[in-house]
């Protein structure tokens, strides 16, 4: 059974490995991702925040005055709350080389075409094997166009693209009018995967203290409806690697991302729920699947599913919404 796949151009020994987040902050636990299986480490990401220097300059304003103003210090974090700044992220890279053999993907969060993007080449120098530039944006502004927004995500890409040379990849949200659009000018800015999609943390109001309150809850498998509609649309008919990111859970959420076109299967939740040795669980039960459904490949398997397969997609998607439509009456479900 082959179970290798091409990610980013990168040949790995299988589709699954953990996603951006503190997973790799610990070179014992990135070592115990490699041994039950993950065929690459996502670090966390690099904020533009943490690089820029009016930033820094913004939270330490922000601190100063905490005092005064209750609410100032809130909206940005205190600056020992980051994980790893900007140099010791960078030392992290080299450490996680010389810990684990596995490709190491480094990632970038900002959503400005400014002097933080140089970071991009330091961190290749560094020795990432690839790069994600994960392109967290909310628009709260009536100023703010589609058509800008996504400008400013291309004029991205492609500037890091013409600074490093390693593989890079985009990890965008799922809200854009055009999906597949902005996938194929990705692909022009010289991106060479996506993936889909990041999760937004909703916000909750504190009634008491009448404040806002920043809320983390981790994904579960319902998220991944989401990622398999726009990975099959996309497989075929986008010639990027397609990475899922978000809602997998067991090894069933795996194998639908895969069938719908994922080159590459990212992990988080799951892995902090369970532990890094619960890779290994996803690990064999996709090979006992996949043993006892015939397939002797990951590459039979990708894509199998996708709309790329069907003739006519659009028609395809709208049958399927009168059908779910119509398929309700009263009683189905409680």
């Amino acid at each position: 059974m082959n179970l290798t796949t091409t990610y980013l151009g990168m040949k790995l020994s299988n589709p699954l490995m953990p996603g951006a987040s503190p997973l790799a902050d610990d070179l014992d636990i990135a070592r115990r991702l490699e041994d039950a299986g993950a065929s690459a480490i996502v670090m966390r990401s690099l904020f533009e925040e943490q690089i820029e220097g009016e930033a820094y300059s913004s939270v330490q304003n922000f601190e100063m005055y905490a005092d005064a103003f209750a609410e100032a210090s809130s909206f940005f974090p205190a600056t020992g709350e980051f994980a790893l700044n900007p140099d010791s992220y960078l030392e992290h890279i080299r450490r996680l080389k010389r810990a684990v053999s596995v490709p190491v993907i480094a990632s970038l969060n900002g959503i400005s075409v400014s002097g933080w993007l140089r970071y991009a080449e330091l961190i290749e120098q560094a020795g990432a094997d690839a790069l994600e530039l994960n392109v967290y944006h909310v628009a709260t502004l009536a100023s703010e166009t589609s058509g800008s927004i996504e400008r400013q995500i291309r004029d991205i890409a492609r500037e890091v693209r013409q600074k490093v040379q390693i593989p890079l990849a985009v990890k965008l949200s799922p809200f854009f009018t055009s999906v597949p659009n902005l996938a194929r000018e990705l692909r022009t800015a010289g991106v060479d995967g996506l993936v889909l999609f990041n999760r937004f943390y909703q916000p909750d109001i504190d009634m008491a203290l009448l404040s806002v309150m920043p809320q983390l809850h981790l994904s579960d498998s319902s998220e991944l409806l989401l990622r398999v509609r726009w990975l099959a649309i996309l497989s075929g008919r986008c010639s990027a690697s397609l990475a899922c990111s978000g809602g997998v859970h067991t090894a069933t959420d795996a194998i639908k991302a895969i069938m719908a076109g994922a080159n590459a299967v990212q992990i988080v939740s799951a892995l902090l729920k369970h532990g890094p040795g619960y890779l290994k669980i996803l690990l064999d039960n996709l090979k006992k699947w996949m043993e006892e459904n015939e397939y002797e490949s990951i590459r039979q398997m990708q894509g199998s599913l996708s709309l790329a397969k069907c003739p006519d997609p659009a028609a395809f998607e709208r049958g399927n919404y009168m059908r779910v439509l119509n398929s309700w009456h009263r009683g189905a479900s409680a």
